[in-house]
């Protein structure tokens, strides 16, 4: 790459990490919508996961098409589509609220998903194309943290704008007339239109910048034409470390969204908090911006510190935070759980690098499968509501300790590279 055409690639990195903050955002939304919409539609905890069920099933849904799509189109126009769809999405949280129905929230909710879907396949391998191969890993590492400040700002945002009013309980509903409650349901469910609105219009008018800037595109990047593109997936799950990896990054990021869309709910309890659900906001601020200082910490560790070492000590440390604000209450068992926040901040792209080692034609399959396993963020949360009905919030954070013993099995032992085949291996070795 000459001089003369870094200076564009420094501008389109500045417009792409601004992607990356606008989908940590969006995600982190959801910890809001979650107490609210169980309050308007009184619905149970299992009922109320089912928006993390249909946030992050589009991920598992999606992302093949999505994949399909940035190949016909290229990076950049795949970048802008994905923020367009996104828009629409959240448009459609204005009908769904004036209606109102969940469905219709559900259904507004996967469009929303499946357009930071096309951001999530488009804009990772997008970073590491604006510039040298070996700065590649420095630049998502910045982009990743600006990820991490929008999920660190939306509590304030959505805390402050849909649960800043107090909503009424069960009892209360249940003494209201039907027409009253009604009314009253309306009434609460449009606090969203507002937020969405505006999320919306961001969302539109960063797609347009995106299509119009003079970008590059790399539509031939973005095409698998390579002989390797019929790698099946049993090939690349023979090895036990992508295997193991692909548990835990189902198993890690199933945690991470549990706890993230539990934590209102439970720090609002009187015999946690004992606050407001718009107080306990803050608190998951608290939780994501401690995984982004995580993620600052972290990587300096890592010049010195083994990852996989690294990973393992620190789902330790998670494992026993969750253990602790099971077996306590009050602000002990309350800054337990938000402080795992700081532990979760590696475990992502260390599980993620540690699960593609050494693969050779496999990585971009073992990739692929990797992605696909984020599709835990909507199994498990589900899972976890399920035990929160049946024997209450407090202890449903064991589906949370058991990921995290899994990940320190993963970061200890299970991602060591183990050749399935040595021999054949040594067959290839020795042939001319």
């Amino acid at each position: 790459m000459s001089d003369t055409q870094r200076p564009n690639y420094r501008g389109a990195l500045t417009v792409v990490t601004t992607i990356f903050f606008m989908w940590g955002f969006i995600t982190c939304l959801n910890d809001i919508l979650i107490p609210h919409l169980k309050a308007v539609f009184s619905l149970n905890y299992t009922q109320t996961m089912l928006i993390q069920f249909t946030f992050f099933g589009a991920y598992f849904i999606m992302s093949l098409p999505m994949g399909k799509v940035l190949a016909r189109i290229g990076y950049k126009n795949a970048i802008s589509l994905g923020l367009l769809i996104a828009a629409v999405g959240a448009v459609m949280f204005y009908p769904a609220a004036r209606a109102p129905s969940y469905p219709l929230f559900l259904t507004a909710l996967f469009v929303l998903a499946s357009g930071v879907t096309m951001l999530q396949v488009a804009a990772n391998p997008y970073v590491s194309l604006l510039g040298a191969e070996g700065s590649a890993s420095s630049r998502l590492n910045l982009a990743q943290a600006f990820n991490s400040l929008g999920t660190t700002l939306a509590p304030y945002f959505g805390g402050m704008l849909i649960l800043g009013a107090a909503v009424l309980g069960a009892s209360e509903l249940a003494d209201m007339s039907g027409a009253d409650r009604m009314a009253y349901r309306v009434q609460q469910a449009q606090s969203v239109q507002l937020p969405y609105l505006l999320l919306a219009a961001v969302l539109a008018i960063l797609a347009v910048v995106i299509y119009l800037w003079k970008l590059p595109n790399f539509k031939d990047q973005a095409r698998d034409d390579s002989p390797t593109e019929n790698v099946t997936a049993a090939e690349a799950l023979r090895h036990p470390h992508v295997l193991f990896g692909v548990i835990g990054i189902f198993a890690y990021v199933g945690a991470e969204v549990s706890i993230g869309s539990f934590l209102i709910n439970y720090i609002s309890l009187p015999d946690i908090g004992n606050m407001s659900e718009s107080s306990a906001a803050s608190y998951v601020a608290y939780y994501w911006g401690g995984a982004m200082i995580g993620r600052f910490i972290g990587s300096a560790l890592m010049q010195k510190i083994r990852p996989s070492l690294m990973l393992g000590v620190f789902a330790i440390v998670a494992a026993l935070l969750t253990a602790a604000t099971m077996l306590t209450s009050g602000h002990v068992a309350m800054w337990s759980i938000v402080a795992i926040g700081l532990f979760n901040s590696i475990m992502f792209p260390t599980i993620f690098t540690l699960g593609i080692a050494k693969l050779g034609p496999l990585t971009s399959k073992a990739s692929s499968l990797l992605i696909m396993a984020i599709v835990g963020g909507a199994i498990l949360p589900v899972a976890q509501g399920a035990i929160a009905d049946t024997v209450g919030i407090h202890h449903a954070f064991v589906l949370p300790l058991i990921c995290y013993l899994f990940i320190a099995f993963y970061g200890f032992r299970g991602s060591r590279v183990i050749d399935p085949h040595p021999s054949v291996r040594g067959a290839h070795a020795a042939s001319p």
